[in-house]
């Protein structure tokens, strides 16, 4: 399908010097927002991630049962949204976290660069399904977004949607690190969103730049803009480098103020991390915890 030709039914991308406006408003914004009730939603809103070279059944069966623990010792907080990790522990965490309502993420698709065959991708997201995967995360092709393939980038996204059932959660990352500009990390996000994507997120976590607030920004005046147009709320996932109570009121308010507050639920808010989860409960308990 022809999908690079809508790009033009839309405004085009702020300028960074607009962008740098807007999260310097929000930035000072969010400080009304870190409060307990804020942070028990970010923690509520966390894809608890563990994408290691290292990972075994042992470590993520381990990993898994820490985050089901959390049900009896902290029944008054909100558990984290989802468990995220590689294709081949889908199962291994279905097992552990058996019968309680964590969701399963699965990074697929070639995670982290997909660079590979797309007839590779689909199945690698098919077999996750297959496997129990509840949310699936794949990475949009940045080579073809730098030499403007847009079309291409975008029906691959469509290709690998085929493959999941309309149930299944589709987080198209964009990794808005390599695209740098306002210009591209909007087009992609547009792209991502009119290719069947349920969720755009900010980043892999593998490069040197992962999330920031300005790409979150961009991404979150694309999703507003695409509702507009469609009525479809597509959600924003932050990933790689929250790392803080404080990073995770940052996207939480960029949320709220370009989006609104019916975006602020784990249906269409999630942060990607690991280390923010202890700092966020740290916050909320009022004291140092190293839980996982």
């Amino acid at each position: 399908m022809e999908y690079a030709n809508h790009l033009n039914e839309y405004a085009p991308a702020p300028s960074a010097e607009e962008v740098d406006r807007e999260v310097a408003r929000i930035r000072e914004a969010s400080r009304r927002n870190r409060t307990t009730e804020v942070y028990k939603l970010c923690f509520s809103a966390i894809d608890l991630t563990t994408l290691l070279c290292t990972d075994s059944t042992t470590s993520v069966t381990a990993f898994a049962r820490k985050a089901v623990e959390f049900y009896e010792k902290y029944p008054a907080i909100p558990n984290v949204a989802s468990i995220c990790i590689y294709p081949a522990f889908v199962e291994t965490v279905g097992l552990a976290v058996d019968p309680t309502p964590m969701r399963i993420t699965s990074v697929a698709g070639g995670f982290p660069a997909a660079q590979t065959f797309l007839e590779v991708k689909a199945l690698e997201v098919a077999m996750a399904v297959e496997n129990g995967a509840d949310e699936v995360d794949i990475v949009l092709n940045v080579g073809r977004m730098l030499t403007g393939e847009y079309d291409e980038a975008a029906n691959e996204v469509e290709v690998i949607r085929a493959e999941t059932s309309d149930d299944v959660v589709l987080k198209v990352i964009i990794e808005s690190g390599a695209l740098k500009t306002p210009e591209l990390i909007r087009k992609a996000s547009l792209l991502s969103m009119f290719a069947g994507a349920d969720f755009i997120k900010t980043s892999t976590g593998k490069i040197d730049v992962a999330a920031t607030p300005e790409a979150a920004v961009v991404m979150c005046q694309a999703i507003r803009d695409y509702y507009e147009k469609t009525g479809r709320k597509v959600g924003f996932k932050a990933a790689g480098g929250v790392r803080t109570a404080e990073d995770a009121a940052l996207y939480y308010t960029i949320v709220e103020e370009i989006l609104g507050p019916e975006w602020l639920t784990t249906d269409l808010f999630r942060i990607g991390a690991s280390s923010a989860a202890n700092n966020l409960l740290s916050a909320i308990e009022g004291r140092e915890i190293k839980f996982f």
